[in-house]
């Protein structure tokens, strides 16, 4: 797993390393039921505290993104619901009234935001 992380960035360490393994899921790059680093592996190949790995690991848990085995660690959830579910359309809308309302104020229009959605969203298939 290759992972990108901008230790300058005003998104904190554990999200970036969350959003990415998110995304490596989608874009097909991590396989339902393919094993993760460990916590200390992960934490010593980025150079970052352990402790910082163990918390996007049980958030991605939490989710249903990965399950963890004492003996065998950490994988991508093998059972993965993908499926739209009405808790997740609800935070999706949630989220999306702050995107949207800063994308208006900074002066993106409306045509322009739709293009940015159907160009990242197109990437997933």
């Amino acid at each position: 797993m290759f992972l990108q992380i901008e230790f300058e960035s005003d998104i904190p360490i554990y999200q970036q390393i969350k959003n990415q393994i998110i995304r490596g899921i989608a874009l097909g790059e991590l396989k339902l039921g393919e094993d993760l680093p460990s916590v200390r592996q992960l934490a010593s190949d980025i150079g970052i505290n352990f402790h910082t790995v163990n918390k996007v690991y049980n958030q991605l848990k939490q989710e249903g993104w990965v399950v963890i085995h004492r003996k065998s660690g950490v994988m991508i959830n093998p059972d993965l619901n993908v499926y739209n579910n009405k808790q997740y359309i609800e935070s999706l809308d949630e989220l999306l009234k702050f995107t949207t309302a800063e994308a208006y104020l900074r002066g993106v229009t409306k045509e322009k935001f739709i293009e940015l959605i159907e160009e990242n969203y197109n990437k997933y298939f």
